[in-house]
């Protein structure tokens, strides 16, 4: 009963599901008409404001994590391995997941059930920062598409743009942010698989 009372941390208090990483719960703290940029606050587990959208560009897709995932050591490597590049860390964040949907939601701080289908391999400086991407389960117009492949090109190019700009302010240093893959399904269970023993790692059974 105790238990109850209490909401649970999404990142460390529930289940990524049984059946992932196929099909994953997916916390999502932004959607596409928020013109503020929501974050989870890791201590407390509530959505805290992260920065007002300072542009026009805005996330495309729901946007959030994976419970109980984690961008460490195994991912890094993996990155590592894929781009022939030496000294790349885990950003030590969940693993991001943006899922496409023909529904419109008014505000994040819900799960949904997600179907991976591939993912962008992201570089933040020397940062592995993956994009999941996934379909949301039953969606009338995502919902059967099984690889990224079969996503309109444009989306794609819209997720691209937005993760590579929306950091950067006009007058700064150009950001080292990069896109080396767009990777199909396979590859994104591995990346979610290797997030689950690099979370396993981290935290244990805490």
């Amino acid at each position: 009963m105790e238990k109850q009372l209490f909401q649970a941390h999404p990142w460390h208090g529930v289940s990524p599901g049984p059946r992932s990483p196929e099909l994953v719960n997916a916390y999502i703290e932004i959607v596409p008409t928020d013109a503020v940029k929501y974050e989870l606050d890791k201590i407390s587990g509530h959505l805290r404001v992260d920065r007002p959208q300072r542009f026009s560009s805005m996330c495309p897709t729901l946007y959030g994590f994976v419970p109980q995932t984690y961008c460490g050591r195994e991912v890094a490597e993996l990155v590592e391995r894929r781009t022939g590049r030496t000294g790349i860390d885990g950003d030590k964040d969940p693993m991001d997941i943006c899922v496409l949907s023909e529904k419109t939601f008014a505000q994040g701080n819900f799960f949904v059930r997600a179907r991976p289908i591939g993912g962008l391999r992201m570089i933040d400086g020397r940062q592995a920062d993956d994009k999941i991407i996934a379909v949301l389960e039953d969606d009338l117009a995502y919902g059967r598409i099984l690889e990224v492949a079969d996503v309109p090109q444009g989306l794609i190019d819209r997720l691209q743009h937005y993760f590579l700009s929306y950091k950067q302010l006009p007058g700064d240093e150009p950001k080292k942010v990069e896109i080396t893959h767009v990777y199909d399904r396979t590859e994104a269970l591995d990346v979610i698989t290797r997030s689950l023993r690099d979370y396993q790692e981290e935290f244990g059974d805490e």
